[in-house]
């Protein structure tokens, strides 16, 4: 880890928030001398996808259906959600069933029409997420920025049913042009609002984008819209991605075909995305980069939130995740989500509890 991410994630560890579900609750940290580090136990949220070998998305499963693994420790699952569904605690989640199961969707058009579905459930709608765009506004931008605005545009406006949206632009600096909020008209003002100019810093702001996402509690994403290569950030790509990794917060990039040609942005990109349970999109025109975005929206809205406090486990440093589908026929599908997180520590100045999205045991 450079430098800089060790001393950011000592800065800001103590405002990394977590979603805290009906069933669970912080759990209490211990008094201790202001020169020793403590041990603090927090929610793990992880937002899972899972898909056939045609790319559809499979609905209806239930927390028996997952198996989460950290360290190779098997954890219990506290907290479990599919889509729009309210949470629930494992227990009544495992003592009802679905109730879409067994009965036919009136819908047709509403159904993922996979044969390889366990249950035909409705199209779920996206609920409880923060999302943040973040627009590539520099020097990249000026052959394509007016397609680039109105493919946010719509994406903005498909989002109805998110909780709260935010639009940031970079260049060389960061400008936060729309804090969160739920409304929509806002946040289309902020996109017309922008204009080009100025090199690349996407690493440096996207960062600072991450750092924002990280204090927020709940399903949390940033979708980048870059143009081309970084060629202005101080901060290596690594740092950004570990920082989203142990915050829980997933990463979507859509590039155009400028960046694309670039193998080292490709490869980051792809890299990126991949590690925090997101996706890299590379768009060449404006009907791929509406494309992209629908595909994002449609993304969001059919994943499962997984939350689990992980059990007793040595290791400070980073700790593996995985998860596996268990039932009858459920092995031949995909499952997607961040692949670990890096614990985070800081020094024990303050007594009140702290909490972190996936940012597991705070060391002594």
């Amino acid at each position: 880890m450079s430098s800089f991410a060790a001393k950011f994630i000592f800065c800001f560890g103590l405002l990394l928030n977590l979603s805290f579900f009906p069933g669970g609750s912080e759990q209490p940290v211990a008094q201790q001398d202001n020169s020793q580090f403590r041990v603090n136990v927090v929610l793990v949220q992880l937002n899972v996808a899972v898909t056939d070998r045609k790319g559809n998305y499979i609905t209806g499963l239930r927390p028996e259906n997952f198996e989460v693994i950290e360290d190779k420790i098997p954890e219990t699952i506290a907290s479990f959600e599919e889509g729009s569904k309210a949470p629930s605690n494992t227990a009544s989640a495992l003592d009802t069933q679905s109730e879409s199961a067994g009965t036919e969707n009136p819908n047709p058009s509403e159904q993922n029409n996979s044969a390889d579905t366990p249950m035909q459930t409705p199209l779920p709608r996206l609920a409880g997420a923060s999302v943040y765009i973040l627009f590539d506004t520099s020097d990249y931008m000026y052959r394509g920025f007016v397609f680039a605005q109105d493919a946010i545009t719509g994406f903005v406006r498909s989002m109805g049913s998110a909780d709260k949206m935010a639009f940031y632009s970079y260049s060389r600096d960061l400008a936060r042009i729309t804090p969160l909020t739920a409304d929509r008209e806002a946040v289309l003002r902020g996109v017309r609002s922008t204009v080009a100019g100025d090199k690349a810093a996407l690493y440096n702001c996207l960062l600072l984008t991450v750092k924002d996402a990280a204090k927020l509690r709940g399903r949390k994403a940033i979708v980048v819209f870059s143009n081309g290569p970084d060629d202005a950030s101080s901060v290596p790509p690594e740092d950004v991605e570990e920082l989203a990794q142990s915050t829980g917060t997933i990463i979507y990039i859509i590039s155009t075909r400028a960046a694309e040609s670039d193998p080292l942005s490709t490869a980051v990109f792809e890299r990126m995305s991949k590690a925090t349970g997101g996706k890299a999109y590379f768009a060449k025109d404006w009907r791929d980069e509406k494309m992209a975005f629908g595909a994002i929206q449609d993304d969001l809205a059919h994943l499962y939130t997984i939350a689990y406090y992980p059990k007793p486990n040595r290791n400070q440093g980073w700790r593996s995740i995985s998860v596996k589908l268990v039932g009858k026929d459920l092995a031949k599908y995909h499952v997607r989500t961040r692949d670990g997180y890096r614990v985070l520590q800081q020094e024990a100045a303050a007594h009140e509890p702290v909490s972190g999205d996936g940012a597991g045991l705070d060391p002594k």
